[in-house]
């Protein structure tokens, strides 16, 4: 049995999918309802969380196999308290439970590039980097790493685990928040663009990556980056437009312009209590240019490779655009 948590998120929801598609038994946790997925039927659904402990228990009854994906990914202020219970105190729940458990016999921690401190202008990002003050712009950043903490000291007492570090993902989910708002973004012909450059993997690799070092025999006690290409904002954005046949950015952002925004937005959350579109943080990123060295990957998985973010941004338009009828 495979339990999966974050099961509703982007990453989460593409994995569970490709797990009941493969025939595997999978359990996921839901907090209030069960989603309503296609293969929902197919899914063993427990309720719980991961800041219930009694609850982590019952879900990890006969699992030998845990996919963490449960976070809150914000870069909001006021997200911040939330965002260290659910991805530090959460993730340090499910690797006590894990430990306590009879039958788990490896762990699988989504992590994030952001753990390791993704502001280095002068030298590749690899799996050797750790978070810094001086590397990394964001409590998101930082809970993540203090997350990747939680998981060696289980590391340590004897938990078989493995950790991924994604870039930003793209694939097809709720455009409303999260990754996918790039392609909203596209689709709507947002006129900015930053020089800004990052990784970016499409999700259907990120999942088979996952899923093979789940079941690699010597990939325990390592951290993997999953990066597939390192592009600018431009070119994704130029990529997701012409899917869209929808006109690409073209006013370049300067770092006078993104100070003038993010201070605007703070304002505007501060009244309305929704998300700001850019702050502080997120600005920062926007404009810095990081190179991922995705090699250690691809040299434990010789047979592993990323499709072209081409093709990987023409699918996901596709299926952008049958979800919302568009």
């Amino acid at each position: 049995m495979i339990l999966v948590t974050g099961a509703t998120g982007l990453l989460g929801s593409h994995l569970l999918k490709r797990l009941v598609a493969a025939g595997e038994p999978v359990r996921a946790l839901y907090r209030s309802s069960i989603p309503s997925l296609e293969y929902a039927d197919k899914v063993d659904w427990v309720k719980g969380d991961i800041l219930d402990i009694i609850s982590l228990e019952d879900a990890l009854k006969g699992v030998t196999h845990v996919f963490h994906c449960a976070a809150i990914v914000s870069f909001n202020p006021r997200r911040k308290r939330m965002m260290y219970r659910i991805n530090v105190e959460g993730t340090a729940n499910l690797v006590n439970a894990c430990l306590d458990a009879e039958n788990v016999q490896r762990l699988l921690f989504v992590s994030s590039i952001a753990a390791m401190g993704r502001i280095r202008e002068d030298k590749p990002i690899d799996e050797t980097m750790q978070w810094s003050e001086e590397t990394s712009n964001s409590e998101y950043g930082k809970t993540k790493w203090m997350a990747e903490l939680e998981v060696w000291r289980g590391i340590g007492e004897g938990l078989d685990t493995v950790i991924v570090n994604p870039v930003i993902i793209l694939g097809a989910g709720d455009w409303s928040k999260g990754s996918a708002e790039l392609f909203h973004s596209a689709y709507k012909e947002f006129p900015w663009y930053t020089e800004g450059k990052s990784g970016f993997v499409d999700v259907e690799d990120a999942v088979t990556a996952m899923t093979q070092l789940m079941l690699a025999p010597d990939a325990g006690a390592q951290r993997f980056i999953l990066s597939g290409h390192n592009l600018s904002y431009l070119e994704v954005f130029n990529h997701m437009a012409t899917c869209f046949n929808k006109k690409p950015p073209h006013r370049k952002v300067t770092n006078f312009i993104s100070g003038i925004v993010w201070r605007m937005e703070a304002i505007k959350s501060w009244f309305t209590g929704k998300d700001p579109m850019l702050t502080r943080e997120t600005a920062r990123t926007a404009m810095a240019t990081v190179n991922i060295d995705n090699s250690k990957l691809q040299k434990f998985l010789p047979g592993f490779s990323y499709r072209p973010i081409a093709q990987s941004i023409t699918r996901i338009c596709g299926e952008l655009q049958k979800m919302h009828n568009l």
